[in-house]
């Protein structure tokens, strides 16, 4: 299957609902971070290899999959791109840095903060997740993550041409999607998930 949609969005941008909202209008999974055993800690050797610099074989790690988005697959949002050139490319977004960072601050960062310790044994994968995105092991920063997070998004609306890029700021529903993908609205409402007070690991 190829992928039709890759995600470029940050955790904490409405990806788990994006994923519900892709594959109604796909009729196919849609690959997130909740959809690999072992998460956050432990994504397993495709995206450890990646993770370290190698290129992992993306239709074996992305198989039967329509869609992906969350990480770690918007990590490799360029690389994924690259790999299926007729994709589009979404990009989820918060309303500002500091929305986005009280976010991620109260949910995401305290989980990662468990696999930096020295006798923790339960797989480190988020925290190098943290590392890559933010370019140093100094990622528990709210300025170091704020800067990162613009420099993301900057690097995404340069990077992408205009006609395969789709916009998505949180909370923008069925319509961005539907446009970029040809596809109708549906009717019903969009599907809002996984919201700051019940989210989980």
């Amino acid at each position: 299957m190829d992928l039709r949609v890759v995600g470029a969005g940050l955790p904490r941008t409405g990806t788990e609902s994006l994923r519900s909202a892709l594959e109604r209008l796909l009729g196919a999974p849609c690959a997130h971070m909740r959809t690999i055993p072992g998460h956050p800690f432990d994504c397993g050797p495709g995206w450890r290899l990646a993770l370290e610099g190698g290129t992992p074989d993306w239709d074996s790690l992305l198989a039967g999959c329509a869609a992906g988005v969350d990480w770690p697959v918007g990590l490799f949002w360029r690389e994924i791109a690259e790999h299926w050139p007729d994709c589009l490319v979404v990009l989820s977004d918060r309303e500002s840095t500091q929305t986005w960072l009280d976010s991620m601050f109260a949910t995401v960062v305290p989980v990662a903060r468990t696999c930096t310790a020295p006798d923790w044994t339960g797989g480190r994968d988020l925290g190098r997740m943290l590392e890559r995105f933010a370019g140093t092991p100094a990622w528990d920063d709210r300025a170091v993550l704020g800067a990162a997070h613009d420099r993301w998004v900057a690097d995404v609306r340069s990077g992408v041409p205009p006609a395969r890029l789709v916009e998505w700021p949180t909370g923008a529903g069925w319509q961005p999607l539907c446009d970029g993908l040809g596809l109708p609205v549906p009717d019903e409402p969009f599907p809002w998930t996984n919201r700051r007070g019940d989210w989980q690991a």
